[in-house]
């Protein structure tokens, strides 16, 4: 199977297991939408709805597929989902902590770019 259709199903996937958890939560008014763009693919987590007489408008997590690599451009999930995809078996040069500014990602495990 191509690597980018094998990520692809695997991102989803993993959103998928997150959004389910994310309902198990007692926040009914905030709703977990996953968001799927794989035409660009760009895969999204958001939370949206009212809490406490405020709006909730947060994005969870936002994956990109580019160049080959998984990049994380944001993660606010407690395990990480670098862990998810490494636990996957993605190979840490495959993925990319976009969420940090370049000049950092020399000192991480994974992939500069």
């Amino acid at each position: 199977m191509d690597k980018l259709i094998k990520y692809r199903q695997l991102i989803k996937q993993l959103l998928l297991e997150q959004v389910a958890f994310a309902e198990r939560s007692p926040l009914a008014e905030v709703e977990t939408i996953p968001v799927f763009d794989e035409q660009h693919d760009d895969y999204l987590i958001r939370d949206v709805g009212w809490l406490q007489r405020k709006r909730v408008r947060n994005t969870l997590l936002d994956i990109r597929l580019r160049n080959g690599k998984i990049w994380i451009e944001e993660d606010w999930t407690e395990e990480g989902f670098a862990t998810a995809l490494l636990e996957a078996g993605v190979p840490e040069s495959d993925i990319v902590l976009g969420f940090q500014p370049p000049e950092m990602r020399q000192f991480t495990e994974f992939a500069v770019a």
